[in-house]
């Protein structure tokens, strides 16, 4: 049975500026190919590992001969979240991806559930929460413990 999550995948345009973004936001990457146009993109973060791929080329490992309809915009129904510590990181997050041109979608404010938190939006249109919880507990890898 599968009950793990290995590798996040996310295609993209620009390999090459979502590796400067995801750069700038702090993930420390790990790049196969030419630094200035990358062949894929693995960053050394904790928990699950995120990835890189130029998006054509991820719809062509799908399927070659007929990979499928890239989205033409609008919401995937797919979000990342980086869960904080406290709500002043919350909001340190917010002000330095804002440095970086990031598209910020819902400033950080108190949620419906009772913690902090808001969405911006990386390079290629997904998603990320940035979220703080009063009563979450973490391991020792900073894995949210469910």
């Amino acid at each position: 049975m599968i009950n793990r999550i290995n590798l996040i995948t996310l295609g993209v345009k620009d390999i090459g500026k979502s590796l400067q973004f995801y750069r700038d936001i702090g993930f420390e990457a790990s790049v196969i190919g030419d630094e200035e146009k990358p062949v894929i993109v693995f960053f050394k973060n904790e928990g699950s590992k995120l990835e890189l791929f130029p998006i054509d080329e991820l719809a062509k490992d799908i399927d070659e001969e007929n990979p499928p309809v890239l989205s033409t915009g609008g919401f995937s129904g797919v979000t990342l979240a980086y869960n904080a510590k406290s709500e002043s990181e919350v909001d340190h997050i917010f002000e330095s991806v804002k440095t970086i041109g990031a598209t910020v979608v819902k400033e950080p404010k108190t949620t419906s559930w009772g913690g902090y938190g808001g969405y911006f939006l990386d390079p290629d249109g997904y998603y990320w929460e940035v979220a703080y919880g009063s009563d979450w507990a973490f391991d020792d890898n900073n894995m949210l413990i469910i």
